[in-house]
């Protein structure tokens, strides 16, 4: 894990192609209390850090993230309110890539969607 107790994985599950991941925010790391104080916001590149990490723990491989595209950051991860998600991945590995499209979700309210491209190191 990059940044250490960010997150906590409560259950990953895999069929077929997709991996389902049920994750808790920790809303006591440092990363949010300067993104923003008073007002904590879960940074977009922390979730896509966290969407390479759970890649990452599903191939075994250490990945390198080479291309996102479609991104689409449709609502704000507060973790005081909102620490609960949800990241689905559906995967597509070649050789030397792994694609992986993303959704992060919780409740019913969709955070984000991505494709992202990932180069085996």
């Amino acid at each position: 894990m990059l940044i250490a107790d960010l997150y906590k994985i409560n259950e990953d599950t895999v069929r077929d192609s997709i991996q389902t991941t049920s994750i808790t925010l920790n809303p006591d790391n440092d990363v949010f209390k300067g993104h923003f104080p008073g007002n904590p916001i879960t940074p977009g590149v922390c979730t896509l850090q966290i969407i390479k990490e759970l890649t990452e723990n599903r191939t075994g491989c250490s990945l390198f993230m080479k291309k996102a595209s479609n991104v689409k950051f449709m609502a704000v991860i507060n973790p005081e309110k909102t620490p609960d998600l949800i990241i689905t991945n559906d995967f597509t590995d070649n050789d030397d890539e792994i694609k992986v499209k993303s959704v992060v979700k919780y409740d019913d309210t969709i955070a984000l969607k991505v494709v992202v491209t990932f180069v085996k190191l």
